[in-house]
């Protein structure tokens, strides 16, 4: 589009990089090295990926206080009220989640950030995405540290796939490429200053249709095996609790009204199964991507026999 880009990070994926773009290479938490790296530069734009605590965006604010016209902040979500008033989401439903530290990690960023903008006049813009994924990870609700390729694994196996509650509650994929397309059309956009929005598709799925889109890409017969979330949490080192209490076992609608406001021409275009087609395509070809978890897969057998056999002891 046109802009001149700056990327601070620490290089560690430079060759995917264009060569237009211009790289500042240093840990953001070395902040004397990132002040010295910045000496001397404006920013129309200056956008933060990856602030988790407070004390991150305090250092951001020190760091680009006066040189920059819009400060972008990724929020998430999941910051959004557990357990719902509605199911229905927009930018004016409450934060708050006891369940998922990370999250209420994001709503203390958030209030700082504002604190900055009403005291000092820093020109933020909250960005709240939900379940966003590309290319190089399946997007499910159950799986383990390792990420998703261990059920990608079960699926291919014939193996029953644990899915959390019976199914039917309704959620939000987001591809990444939809996600930028708004996140640019935010940018120098001044109805976006001292405001929040939400980013996410338009497209509501229940959970059985995401693993059965999934299933299908991969070309093999889903096997679900229902397990609640509170069962799933109680029995596993896995942070269940937050990840499905404080988040995905919460029914879900995302209304992007006021993002369409600010941002008119912006269409969330790739439909899930679409989109996740693609990205099952790239990692069958990425060897790279395709990280098992033996523990999971052992946790996952373990749990479904447990409950079997609880079934046996209930009908003797």
């Amino acid at each position: 589009m046109g802009w001149e880009l700056f990327l601070l990070n620490r290089g560690s994926r430079s060759e995917e990089l264009s060569s237009e773009v211009n790289l500042l290479n240093v840990d953001v938490n070395d902040e004397d090295s990132v002040s010295e790296k910045i000496r001397g530069l404006k920013f129309d734009v200056v956008c933060d990926f990856i602030g988790f605590v407070p004390e991150q965006l305090e250092r951001d604010f020190r760091l680009f206080q006066g040189k920059t016209k819009q400060f972008m902040y990724i929020s998430s979500a999941s910051a959004y009220q557990k357990p719902l008033g509605d199911y229905r989401i927009s930018e004016g439903t409450p934060l708050s989640n006891p369940y998922w530290e990370y999250s209420r990690n994001k709503i203390a960023c958030e209030d700082f950030l504002m604190k900055m903008y009403r005291e000092k006049g820093f020109p933020v813009t909250i960005i709240r995405p939900s379940h966003t994924y590309d290319e190089r990870s399946i997007p499910l609700g159950v799986h383990g540290k390792n990420g998703s390729w261990q059920v990608a694994m079960r699926m291919l196996a014939g193996k029953p796939v644990i899915i959390h509650g019976d199914g039917t509650s309704l959620w939000t994929m987001t591809h990444n490429s939809d996600f930028a397309k708004a996140f640019i059309g935010l940018m120098g956009n001044v109805r976006a200053i001292g405001e929040s929005f939400q980013i996410t598709s338009d497209e509501t799925l229940t959970w059985n249709q995401i693993y059965l889109s999934i299933a299908d890409a991969l070309g093999v017969e889903l096997k679900p095996y229902y397990v609640s979330s509170d069962f799933l949490a109680a029995v596993s080192s896995f942070d269940y609790r937050g990840s499905l209490i404080g988040d995905k076992s919460n029914s879900v609608v995302f209304d992007n009204t006021k993002l369409k406001r600010a941002v008119p021409d912006f269409t969330a275009n790739v439909r899930f199964d679409q989109g996740v087609r693609n990205t099952i395509q790239y990692i069958m070809s990425h060897k790279e991507c395709q990280i098992e978890d033996p523990e999971f897969d052992a946790w996952c057998d373990k749990v479904i026999s447990a409950l079997e056999n609880a079934k046996k002891n209930v009908l003797k």
